[in-house]
């Protein structure tokens, strides 16, 4: 049966966790063993306290006690207690867990978001059409009445010269002269070089 280990300070029988890790850091495997015994339960609960998931947290907690297999030549008697050394190696994995996993799913996150993203903005490209649309009936307000109904009939509605010539009852020259007229006026009004 396995005896409690008592982080208040009291010592639990048999050798000192700090002698075990000096023996696990010379690669004594029983001693190893008996860290495992006595850390396993303390860094478990400690791990499970920050990740909270029970498999992320035995996964976890299985990584720390390697690295206290592979670290333990680094464990310093003058700077703690060997729990407390085992149990910062604990803490910090989990944190360190933790900060992977919310980095993943800030990434998704905004990956999904590029995703959704259209390839060009919408609202902008509307209000530009519209301020567009806006300026060409500024400009066609500019010109003469024979002018505006010319190129109304031809751009518009895709009538042919002929077509407005005799719509109008105008000569084709005369429809022509105010169409070319009123394309010019229509160029300078709204700022296109030629």
């Amino acid at each position: 049966m396995k005896e409690a280990v008592h982080i208040s300070g009291v010592p639990s029988p048999g050798p000192d966790l700090q002698d075990l890790l000096v023996q696990v850091a010379r690669g004594d495997q029983e001693a190893f063993a008996a860290v495992y015994d006595a850390v396993s339960g303390p860094v478990l609960g400690l791990v499970r306290s920050v990740l909270r998931d029970p498999a992320q947290s035995e996964e976890v907690a299985q990584e720390v006690l390697v690295e206290v297999w592979r670290t333990a030549p680094r464990f310093q008697a003058s700077r703690g207690s060997a729990m407390n050394w085992v149990l910062t190696l604990a803490h910090h994995r989990a944190v360190d867990r933790v900060r992977s996993a919310e980095s993943a799913a800030a990434r998704e996150t905004k990956a999904a978001l590029l995703e959704r993203t259209p390839a060009f903005d919408e609202v902008s490209e509307q209000v530009e059409t519209r301020l567009e649309r806006e300026q060409v009936r500024r400009c066609l307000r500019t010109l003469s009445e024979l002018q505006r109904q010319s190129v109304t009939l031809a751009y518009y509605q895709g009538l042919t010269y002929r077509e407005v010539s005799e719509l109008l009852s105008v000569p084709l020259g005369t429809i022509k002269t105010r169409l070319r007229d009123g394309l010019i006026r229509l160029r300078d009004c709204l700022g296109v070089s030629a």
